[in-house]
This record gives structure tokens, C-alpha cells and sequence, in this order.
């Protein structure tokens, strides 16, 4: 697998076992940060990537200017894989990869974040329970990939929606 676009475009990473993960495809990755692009400016804003997988969406973010990165993951295993491929890039980023459930650990996190990514294991049924936990720290656009109709408070206003094959990526922003 390997890195999109920016600074670190075509770097491979290592990708975890995909019967535990499902990595973002490069398409998907691209179309994402492209559309992301038109909304804000990347250069030194902090990316939350929830449900961390292959740990690709953050380094993605990374490569092409955010300043900072939290990641939060799981499974020990795949936690593992992302630190090992985190290590390549954190002397010259602000990284940090939270290992636990995204639930909890968000509950307890401080920081503020300018894009928030949510991508759980499909049909999990907690986008909603997510939604309703980064509300206290999304200062900017939350993005949920997913493949089944997700539920959306009226504390959010979609930005934008992309279907790929059969997942989508919805843009939201909290309603002012």
C-alpha cells in the first residue's frame, strides 16, 4: 500500500492483515483529501483518525500538511503494524498513536481536532455513538466512510457526499 499524494506520495507502508482491516482504496484516499482540500487548508491543522485500521488516512493527512496526527486502534496486533509504519515519520511529525477502544479513548481526550476521521468496522452500528463523542472535539469537518445509511443528528450539517462502488463518504461540519 502505498501513500497518495504530498510530501510522502508513493512511500509504502506495510498493511496489516486485511481479514482484520480494511484499508481505505487509493482512489477513495485521493478523492477524499482532494474534496477535503477545496473545503480547508491543510497546512498545520490536526487530523483525528478514529478507528485507525492500516494507520494509511493519517499518514495520508501528514504527507500532505497537517500538523498533527492522533491515531486510536484497537486490535494489539494491527496496533503494531501502524506503529511500526508511524515510526518511518515521527521525527520529522507530531504523532500520536492511541492503542484502545475509539469510544473511550475519545471520551477522555482533550484536544481539539480540525478534521475528524470515522471509519469503524462496517456494520458495527456506532457511527452514531462516534458522532455523538467527537462533538466536543471537532473544531472543523468530520468524514464518515461507510456503506449503509448512518443516522445524522441535526447537530450536524453534511457538507458533501461521494459514492464509491459500494461505500460512501459523507462530509459533515457541526450546525451553528
Amino acid at each position: 500500500m502505498n501513500i497518495t499524494g504530498g510530501k510522502y506520495n508513493r512511500q509504502k507502508i506495510t498493511a496489516p492483515d486485511e481479514n482484520i482491516t480494511r484499508p481505505t482504496l487509493s482512489k477513495v484516499r485521493m478523492s477524499v483529501f482532494n474534496t477535503l482540500g477545496a473545503i480547508i487548508d491543510f497546512e498545520g491543522k490536526s487530523f483525528l483518525d478514529m478507528y485507525a485500521g492500516s494507520g494509511i488516512m493519517g499518514l495520508e493527512a501528514l504527507s500532505r500538511g497537517f500538523g498533527s496526527l492522533v491515531a486510536v486502534e484497537k486490535n494489539k496486533k494491527v496496533y503494531y503494524v501502524i506503529k511500526s509504519n508511524f515510526e518511518k515519520y515521527n521525527k520529522d511529525n507530531d504523532i500520536k498513536l492511541v492503542f484502545g477502544d475509539s469510544l473511550n479513548v475519545c471520551k477522555n481526550l482533550s484536544q481539539k481536532f480540525d478534521v475528524i476521521y470515522i471509519d469503524p468496522p462496517y456494520f458495527s452500528g456506532i457511527y452514531e455513538k462516534s458522532l455523538d463523542v467527537v462533538k466536543s472535539l471537532c473544531e472543523g469537518i468530520i468524514i464518515l466512510e461507510h456503506v449503509t445509511d448512518v443516522a445524522i443528528s441535526q447537530d450536524f450539517e453534511i457538507l458533501k457526499q461521494k459514492k464509491y462502488g459500494d461505500k460512501f463518504i459523507t462530509f459533515l461540519r457541526i450546525s451553528k
